[in-house]
């Protein structure tokens, strides 16, 4: 049975351990009026309250609406005795790097040290420990900026989709005007890391674990590595690629087995992956190369712990980040072919595209360094351009909001129509409009659900593997 207070509330908690829900419901009577407030541990939540003819029958109401949640495993508790998530920021006591400058074509001080870093051939993202996180052209302009709740811990994509996994422990899809939450981790993981893959995300924490959740944000698995510290994750088709203290472990994308497991150089400090390797950033100073058959292939050796690395493409160069605000590139057989100072802090993270090096580093900037072979040349001998100086504008930051624009039913509504539907206590969404198969479900923020809802979606697709569907774009309401 539920315990009540004098004034006719219900506290209710469901905290489950290896990675589940860290959630309350509270019921609050007060005359005819009930009102509902859930939402994760620690955390303001939302609420909602609705009116009675009697006090009598707000009471059943409210009685009943407990009920249900005891029955689905809530626990009467009291607030603010459990505690919402912990969060690790990571630090580089970053020094001046010594060697001669790199030849940036462009830099963007977001505010904040920055740590999410995404581009590809139209746009460049970075976020920052503000919450920041802006969109620059390939060329340096600012297009757009979102206000994230919490610190931005990494930008991940996933296909046509954009993700900014975040300190408040839920992650964000970036893909529409306004941001959208599309999952929420447990509170009781410590964050390091994040990746997508179809729609599955794999999160890495500071106790070395694995946890997966699937595209209906629902926890799949977990493991405990044999390390700690794990700020690698890295996900494809094959399987989970886990970096910690210890090396280097793939699991098996659906059941969780562990399939092969490669020590390091050093404590894995990031990852990056390419089609048929990984690169394992460590601290003691090197990137190790290793086959995704879990053979250690080479090793390319810095002169401080290295934070970030990347790849190109076609395996030919490897990149990395030191915590002395230097940056390096080495041929596929482990020669380092140049060091160079950034001029701007030690790079978090980075990415390579287009013969550019992209970096986010400890005093927020996003740089871009021209890496071709004449520029890197040119620099080593003392002769760089004058970087761009990238301004903000003043605009206000686009921030998550639960609730959306409205098109009536009646209007020539363009766009997909799905629907809201209560499935045995949890919320699923399905389409409405022909040409879909409707027993499938749809991957759906979670935020913005409400049973009996129709909304418009701007574009649907299947997802790689088959078996439910994923939105793109805008979400309005249909009323």
């Amino acid at each position: 049975m539920a315990v009540r207070t004098a004034d006719s509330r219900t506290y209710l908690e469901l905290s489950e351990q290896g990675g589940g829900a860290h959630k309350f419901y509270e019921v609050t009577v007060e005359g005819t009026d009930v009102t509902i407030r859930y939402g994760r541990i620690g955390e303001s939540g939302q609420s909602r309250t609705a009116s009675y003819a009697t006090a009598a029958k707000a009471q059943a109401a409210g009685a009943k609406k407990a009920a249900e949640k005891i029955r689905k495993g809530y626990e009467p508790a009291v607030s603010g005795v459990r505690q919402r998530r912990p969060v690790t920021r990571r630090t580089i006591v970053s020094q001046r790097s010594t060697a001669r400058q790199a030849p940036v074509l462009w830099r963007f001080r977001s505010g904040s040290p920055a740590f999410g870093i995404f581009v590809d051939d139209e746009r460049c993202w970075v976020g920052n420990q503000a919450g920041d996180v802006y969109t620059l052209s390939r060329e340096g302009a600012v297009t757009a900026r979102y206000g994230l709740p919490d610190g931005v811990k990494c930008i991940v994509a996933d296909d046509f989709w954009i993700y900014a996994g975040c300190d408040d422990g839920k992650v964000y899809d970036l893909g529409a005007k306004i941001p959208h939450v599309a999952y929420e981790i447990s509170e009781d993981v410590d964050i390091f890391w994040l990746d997508i893959h179809d729609g599955v995300l794999g999160v890495s924490d500071a106790s070395g674990g694995i946890t997966v959740i699937d595209h209906e944000d629902e926890f799949q698995w977990s493991r405990r590595s044999a390390g700690r510290s794990a700020w690698m994750v890295r996900y494809d088709e094959q399987g989970v690629y886990h970096g910690h203290s210890r090396g280097v472990t793939m699991y098996d994308a659906l059941t969780g087995d562990q399939q092969w497991s490669v020590s390091t150089s050093g404590s894995v400090l990031f990852g990056w992956q390419e089609d048929d390797e990984l690169f394992a950033a460590t601290a003691r100073n090197s990137v190790d190369r290793i086959g995704k058959d879990g053979t250690l292939r080479s090793t390319y050796r810095c002169d401080g712990p290295v934070f970030s690395c990347a790849a190109s493409p076609d395996g030919r160069y490897v990149f990395a980040g030191d915590n002395h605000s230097s940056v390096y590139c080495f041929a596929r057989d482990g020669r380092r072919l140049w060091k160079l100072g950034t001029g701007c802090g030690s790079a978090y993270s980075m990415q390579f595209h287009d013969d550019r090096l992209y970096i986010v580093t400890t005093d927020g900037s996003l740089a871009c360094v021209d890496a071709t072979e004449s520029a890197i040349a040119a620099a080593e001998q003392g002769t760089v351009p004058e970087p761009v100086s990238v301004k903000a504008p003043s605009w206000d930051a686009v921030t998550p909001a639960a609730e959306l624009e409205t098109v009536q039913a009646g209007q020539d509504v363009d766009g997909i129509v799905v629907e809201c539907v209560d499935e045995g206590g949890r919320l699923r969404v399905r389409v409405v409009s022909d040409g879909f198969d409707p027993s499938w479900r749809v991957q759906f923020p979670k935020d913005i659900r409400r049973p009996g809802t129709r909304y418009v979606v701007e574009e649907v697709r299947e997802s790689a593997r088959g078996g439910f569907y994923r939105v793109r774009g805008d979400i309005r309401r249909l009323g």
